[in-house]
């Protein structure tokens, strides 16, 4: 490699300067982004529990017909029937509110359910089949248009 040398007569090696310089600057940028990847890793939580599907139920609870709305006792018994004895290990429910776009675009606001299922994810096939009968049952029943579902993967201990 040439040497070059400044007025003062003192060598430098150019190349080898821009090099270093340009390689502190990429490690400079990269330091925060690499500790505070580091930094997560350690403050983590350890992966606890079994892996399980955590599958959400909307259902609404005006029909579409105009009929009386569906009650808390009326969807009470429909828990009771339909869906406790495909999950007997247990459910949550919980009240809300909450509006969709209806199959002729007019925009319903109304009170609903949300019902919360989890199963270990080796039942996954055999739980879809009773709750798609879940959805349908409720649809049938209380002449809604549909039951929402939502299905995550999570994991679980009890």
């Amino acid at each position: 490699m040439a040497q070059h040398h400044t007025r003062t007569g003192e060598p430098h090696r150019t190349r080898t300067r821009s090099t270093l310089t340009v390689a502190a600057l990429l490690i400079a940028a990269a330091a925060p982004t690499a500790h505070a990847g580091l930094a997560e890793a350690d403050n983590a939580a350890p992966e606890r529990g079994a892996p399980y599907i955590e599958t959400q139920l909307f259902f609404g609870t005006e029909r579409p017909d105009g009929g009386p709305a569906v009650t808390d006792a009326q969807f009470t018994a429909f828990v009771d029937t339909e869906v406790t004895p495909e999950f007997p290990d247990g459910l949550t429910v919980q009240n809300g509110r909450g509006q969709w776009r209806d199959v002729s675009g007019e925009i319903e606001k109304e009170r609903s359910y949300e019902l919360i299922l989890l199963y270990p994810v080796a039942r996954a096939a055999q739980s879809d089949r009773r709750i798609e009968e879940i959805r349908r049952a409720y649809e049938k029943a209380f002449g809604q248009e549909a039951v929402a579902r939502v299905d995550e993967r999570a994991r679980v201990d009890f």
